[in-house]
C-alpha cells in the first residue's frame, strides 16, 4: 500500500514527509488509515534520541482512525470499525496475564524496537527499509499497521479527530488518578505540571470527587486552563514556596495525592514533600536514563509512597472507550485541551508544542 509518512532521519532534526510503502496485514495485524495522531513528549523525545529507537523511523502513537484490512485471525475488530490505537503489549508474560499490560516485559521491544518481533519491519522506501510499528503503530502517518491487541474500538459517534490522544497522554494522566491512585471522594490532589497530562489527571480528579483539586505549573495560561477543566486551587511554582503554599491549603498537613508529570527531579521532590502523613505520589514524568532525584527518607518513613506509573496503569480496551463515555456524557472534556494541524504541518505543531503556546497537538489527516 502507497502511504505518506513523516519521517525521523537524523537526532533532532525536523520531520519530512515522504512516500512510502506499507505491507499488507499479517496474521493478527491491523491497518488503520488515520483520521487524527496526536503529539506526545515521547514523540519529541525520541526524536532526540533519549531512547534509541533506530532511525530512520515512522513515529506517532496516538493514532485515531478506520479499520482498513484486517490479517487473518483478528476478530475483535473488522473493515470500517473506529479505533484508538495505543501502546503495544505481549498478551502473554508474568505482568500481562496479570492485566497490568503496561508494564509488560516486553514493553521496551514492542514499543521502541523501530521492528517487529522478528525483526522485519512493515514501512519500505526506495533505498531500503525504514523502522516502523513504533508503539505498535507509526501513527505520523495516513496509514498505519497495528496489531490486534493495541487496537481498541470506541463508538462510531465519538469524534475520531479528537481521540487520538486517548491513547496515550490523556489516559496516562486520567489513568493516574483513577486506576493508580484512587483517591476517594472528598480527598486532596496537587498535579504538578499542567500540560496535557496533567489536565488530564485535574479532569479525572473532578470524576473521582475530590474536593481539593490544585494545579501547580510555571505558565499562567495554563493555569488559567486548569481553573476552566476543574482545579479548585492553582499555584505558580515561580511565585513562593510550593510545599509551604500546599500545606497552606489543607489546614498544614499536605495533600492525600500527588502527580508528578513535569520529569523535573526537584519538582518530584516537591511533590512528595508536600503530601500528608500516609499520602502517596504517583510519577509519570518520563526523566532521560540516569537521572537522579532526592528524596527526604525520613519523610518517606511516615507512611508516604512513592511509585511510577506507565500510560495510567491502563488496561486500554476498558478504560478508553470510559473516557469516550464520559467525555461524551460532558464530564471529561478533554478537548479543551487539544488544537488541530493539517498533517503537513507536523513541523510547526512541534514548534507550538515545545514553546507551550499549544498544550496538545493533534494532526490530522485530509
Amino acid at each position: 500500500m502507497h502511504i505518506t509518512a513523516a519521517l525521523t532521519e537524523a537526532k533532532g532534526a525536523p520531520f519530512t514527509l515522504a512516500p512510502l510503502e506499507l505491507d499488507d496485514p499479517r496474521p493478527g495485524e491491523v491497518v488503520v488509515r488515520l483520521v487524527s495522531s496526536g503529539v506526545c513528549h515521547t514523540d519529541l523525545i525520541v526524536r532526540d534520541q533519549w531512547y534509541p529507537v533506530p532511525l530512520p523511523a515512522v513515529l506517532g502513537h496516538e493514532g485515531a482512525g478506520v479499520v482498513e484490512t484486517v490479517g487473518d485471525g483478528v476478530t475483535s475488530v473488522a473493515p470500517g470499525d473506529h479505533v484508538v490505537l495505543t501502546f503495544n503489549s505481549c498478551g502473554r508474560c508474568r505482568m500481562c496475564v496479570q492485566g497490568r499490560t503496561a508494564y509488560c516485559d516486553r514493553f521496551f521491544a514492542r514499543n521502541f524496537a523501530g521492528t517487529r518481533t522478528d525483526g522485519s519491519t512493515p514501512l519500505h522506501r526506495d533505498s531500503g527499509d525504514v523502522h516502523g510499528v513504533f508503539f505498535g503503530q507509526s501513527a505520523f502517518a495516513t496509514h498505519a499497521l497495528a496489531n490486534e491487541g493495541n487496537v481498541v474500538k470506541v463508538d462510531p459517534g465519538a469524534p475520531l479527530e479528537l481521540l487520538g490522544p486517548l491513547g496515550c497522554g490523556v489516559q496516562t494522566g486520567a489513568g493516574g488518578v483513577l486506576n493508580t491512585l484512587r483517591p476517594p471522594a472528598g480527598s486532596s490532589i496537587a498535579v504538578f505540571g499542567a500540560g496535557s497530562v496533567g489536565l488530564s489527571a485535574v479532569m479525572a480528579a473532578v470524576v473521582a470527587g475530590c474536593t481539593t483539586i490544585v494545579a501547580v505549573d510555571l505558565n499562567e495560561q495554563r493555569l488559567q486552563l486548569a481553573k476552566e477543566v476543574g482545579a479548585t486551587h492553582v499555584i505558580n511554582g515561580a511565585e513562593g514556596d510550593t510545599v509551604e503554599r500546599l500545606r497552606d491549603l489543607t489546614g498544614g498537613l499536605g495533600v492525600d495525592y500527588s502527580l508528578e508529570t513535569t520529569a523535573v527531579p526537584a519538582v518530584l521532590r516537591q511533590a512528595v514533600d508536600a503530601l500528608n502523613q500516609g499520602g502517596t505520589c504517583g510519577l509519570i514524568g518520563a526523566a532521560a536514563p540516569g537521572t537522579e532525584a532526592s528524596i527526604d527518607m525520613s519523610a518517606l518513613l511516615f507512611g508516604r509512597s512513592l511509585r511510577g506509573i506507565v500510560e495510567g496503569d491502563s488496561v486500554p480496551q476498558v478504560f478508553i472507550p470510559k473516557l469516550v463515555d464520559l467525555y461524551q456524557q460532558g464530564r471529561f472534556p478533554f478537548d479543551k485541551l487539544i488544537k488541530t494541524y493539517a498533517f503537513e504541518d507536523i513541523n510547526q505543531a512541534v514548534e507550538d508544542s515545545e514553546k507551550g503556546t499549544t498544550l496538545k497537538p493533534v494532526l490530522t489527516f485530509g
